[in-house]
């Protein structure tokens, strides 16, 4: 919408402006389409990521995805690496040497326990377009080739200045929140003067593209996700593609000796690249190039008045294990249905100062974490500190904790203990407050679900049949106006949910069959009853409006 201001000047007017149109700027307006908020983003560049980065997708991400609705078009887009799974580390190609840090992903499909969902291999340039088109299709206002320029914000909203970088024509727009996810050099964080903490800079590499129809073969059916090339005069990372023709290799760059990205010629990427294989006379054809920078650092605040951070501009991760984009786009998903819930009236503008609270410690937790997975998986150019990380033949920490079962002691919850641990040490899926609700299949009408297809743009309470909280759930959705799905659980002919066979369902949320869970719009457990309460809607009530910061 456009109005005119006191001068005359035309300003667009939008309830969100998102700056950055990367994975999690594109994945913040995916996640707020699906929820009806009209928003315009903006991206410097033309167009999406052209460089093959950022893969990895973990299951956390991928339950995101499947309720947004494109896990389909993504495992379309992912299809020429479906079947890449394990790790190597090996002193080169030629022959047997070497090991799998791991084989598989999910060895023994024990990952179905705890989720609908699973891992995804698909490359930046990849997923990109993906979720452009999606957010498109719902509505999203996306304008690539546009920079903003400045912005100020005050008491009732943010205002900036943007340009299009090809006409050259300026814009002022009014929005009520600014979220940046403008990457680890934030210009919107800089403006802010919002500091970091973290160890900083971790290594360097260059990131290389190049073709081989040769390496194929030297690869043989060898399908690895990633290649540690551990030779000492040649050391680096190796990515398949399309395990045919095209490749990535991450060499060591050491900016801290003086060296130079024009250091980095073709010749010699070639001749780095033949080497690291075990194979002299390698076809070798350089496409590109590209500098990266491996850091750990997080925000010292994640939102200034009506300003929010996001993805890199938030935290900077080790890139082993992939966490930082999955990070940032759960950054997205949490941030996005409070800003709806404030834009729509049923939520106090307190909430969203749970975003903060939430998010924070967990990337806190998550980058740490990623760069002890740098020391275990010995990443090409990473010399860390002196008892960093497991170290080699040290003890290996899980991956799947910090991906999927990660919580939240603190912010939009009700009952969760403040000193648990944000990242446990195994899966803890129980229903806690806090924590993602669990995942059980079960039957709604004629269809087969997961528990978590449920959670997405109302307030969820699970109870079973009979008792008193399916009709308290009615009577504070409509006495407070707030969007609140009440299902009754059971197999009786009253129930709108019944279990399939295997875990009982209320003992799997840590309840007695006569209490109730509420559940987040994002998955994640607000609060839950253990039995029966002697008022139902009163203590459902209370719980809603702490977590909504309703007064």
């Amino acid at each position: 919408m456009n109005r005119s201001d006191s001068a005359g000047e035309a300003v667009h007017r939008t309830p969100v402006l998102i700056v950055g149109g990367s994975l999690v700027g594109l994945s913040t307006s995916l996640f707020l389409g699906r929820l009806g908020v009209p928003h315009t983003l903006v991206e410097r560049h033309a167009g999406t990521s052209i460089h093959p980065r950022g893969r990895g997708n973990n299951v956390r991400t991928m339950e995101l995805f499947r309720t947004a609705g494109v896990d389909g078009r993504i495992a379309d887009a992912a299809s020429v690496l479906a079947d890449n799974h394990g790790i190597l580390q090996t002193p080169s190609l030629v022959g047997d040497a070497g090991e799998w840090l791991f084989r598989e992903i999910d060895p023994g499909g024990g990952l179905a326990r705890f989720s609908p969902a699973g891992w995804c291999l698909c490359s930046q340039n990849d997923l990109e377009p993906v979720l452009l088109r999606s957010a498109r299709e719902l509505g999203g206002d996306l304008r690539f080739g546009t920079e903003m320029l400045s912005f100020d914000q005050d008491r009732d909203g943010v205002t900036a200045r943007l340009k299009s970088r090809e006409t050259g024509e300026h814009t002022t727009v009014r929005a009520d929140y600014l979220v940046a996810a403008d990457g680890p050099r934030s210009p919107v964080r800089e403006r802010l003067g919002i500091g970091q903490n973290g160890p900083g800079d971790l290594f360097h590499n260059v990131s290389v593209t190049f073709t081989s129809r040769d390496l194929a073969d030297v690869v043989g059916d060898r399908r690895f996700i990633v290649c540690y090339l551990t030779s000492p005069d040649a050391d680096g990372a190796l990515l398949p593609v399309d395990n045919r023709e095209k490749w990535v290799f991450h060499a060591p760059w050491h900016p801290e000796h003086g060296e130079t990205i024009e250091e980095f010629t073709d010749e010699r990427c070639a001749a780095h690249i033949r080497r690291a294989v075990g194979v002299p006379d390698l076809d070798v054809t350089i496409t590109g190039r590209a500098a990266w920078h491996a850091a750990e650092r997080v925000a010292e605040r994640y939102a200034d008045q009506r300003v929010f951070l996001a993805g890199d501009s938030a935290h900077e991760m080790s890139p082993t294990g992939a966490f930082g984009s999955n990070t940032g786009i759960q950054d997205a998903h949490n941030l996005a249905w409070k800003l709806a819930a404030v834009l729509g009236g049923w939520a106090g503008p307190g909430l969203l100062a749970s975003y903060d609270a939430e998010r924070r410690p967990v990337a806190e937790a998550t980058s740490a974490r990623a760069s002890t997975r740098s020391v275990e998986h010995s990443h090409p150019g990473y010399t860390p500190a002196e008892g960093a990380g497991g170290g080699p033949g040290g003890r290996k920490g899980g991956i799947l904790n910090v991906a999927l079962a990660y919580r939240y002691p603190r912010g939009a919850v009700v009952g969760a203990d403040p000193g648990t641990a944000v990242v446990p040490d195994g899966v803890v899926l129980n229903g806690e407050p806090g924590s993602r609700a669990p995942h059980l299949w079960v039957r709604r009408g004629g269809s087969r679900i997961s528990t978590l297809d449920l959670y997405e743009r109302a307030l969820v309470l699970l109870s079973s049949e009979g008792g008193g909280w399916h009709a308290a759930g009615a009577e504070v959705a409509a006495s407070l106006s707030v969007p609140l799905d009440s299902y009754r659980v059971g197999g009786g002919a009253g129930a709108d949910l019944v279990p399939e066979p295997g875990p009982e369902w209320a003992a799997a949320h840590g309840i007695t069959p006569s209490g109730a869970v509420l559940v987040r719009p994002d998955g994640f457990v607000a609060w839950r009853h253990e039995g029966e309460s002697a008022d139902p809607a009163k203590s459902l009530a209370e719980a809603v409006k702490a977590v909504l910061s309703r007064d």
